[in-house]
């Protein structure tokens, strides 16, 4: 099998035939970032992954990528059949060691805005800096098991900042609270897909995170036609959350950590 970097337009060309399960990969190529390698079939592009401390696949074929997988990378995740293949081309000997792996994740997308929520969410300044990254790192925590401000403070710091930076940051905070935050992890002319949901454990269970997730999806949809994410399927609270505003499923992702 061989593996080549793709043009721009190939890429989005594969991209635009599942718009929601590779807006990671679209963001990626739209912002000119990433490494990018392809497998095609019969002369189509057929597969793609981002190969860095993530590795992102996505298609038919995805076994094709198994070789560019090494020690420094810290997590497959993608849809579940393309990390299922990735991971099985692997095989025992050349397998890096696993810390957990995450099948059966659910996709939630909304296409119609949701009722108001009437919070007092906003977008995120430099101003809130400082606020927002404990809460990143505690969510950081919570889904990954790992705190990112041991491994690498300043680099996740700056990536906070630059969330900011690049209005991919929303919040609604009361007297230094955070009643509830989240990011954009990518962000296409087709969807926008939101990670670290998150609401400061003294506020939880009062009905704040649906109400801004609500506002949140209204002022997205009001820019795109899709909003999505992927949650573990054993956190039923969020799942609550995200089908009570009206989010449906749509696939699943796989975690590997490694």
């Amino acid at each position: 099998m061989t593996v080549f970097t793709p043009d721009r337009q190939a890429l989005l060309d594969f991209c635009v035939e599942d718009p929601i399960e590779r807006v990671f990969i679209e963001d990626l190529v739209r912002r000119g970032g990433g490494r990018l390698s392809g497998f095609a079939d019969e002369g189509r592009l057929v597969a793609v992954a981002h190969i860095g401390i993530n590795v992102v696949p996505s298609g038919r074929g995805c076994a094709a990528f198994a070789e560019l997988v090494d020690a420094h990378s810290r997590m497959i995740i993608g849809d579940e059949s393309a990390v299922g293949e990735l991971w099985d081309a692997l095989g025992e000997r050349r397998r890096p060691r696993l810390r957990e792996d995450r099948p059966g994740q659910p996709v939630f997308v909304i296409e119609e805005a949701p009722k108001a929520g009437e919070t007092g969410l906003r977008e995120a300044t430099l101003d809130d800096l400082e606020l927002l990254v404990p809460a990143c790192a505690a969510a950081h925590r919570e889904e990954l098991g790992s705190d990112p401000m041991r491994r690498d403070a300043d680099g996740f710091r700056w990536r906070t900042r630059a969330q900011i930076d690049e209005g991919r940051s929303w919040l609604w905070e009361q007297d230094g609270t955070i009643l509830f935050k989240a990011e954009a992890s990518a962000w296409t002319p087709s969807a926008v897909q939101l990670q670290q949901v998150w609401v400061d454990p003294e506020a939880r269970h009062r009905g704040y995170a649906q109400r801004a997730l609500r506002d949140l999806c209204r002022r997205l949809l009001a820019e795109t036609p899709a909003v999505c994410l992927f949650v573990r399927p054993e956190n039923a609270p969020a799942i609550h959350v995200y089908e009570k505003i009206g989010m449906e499923r749509r696939g699943s992702y796989r975690s590997v950590l490694l």
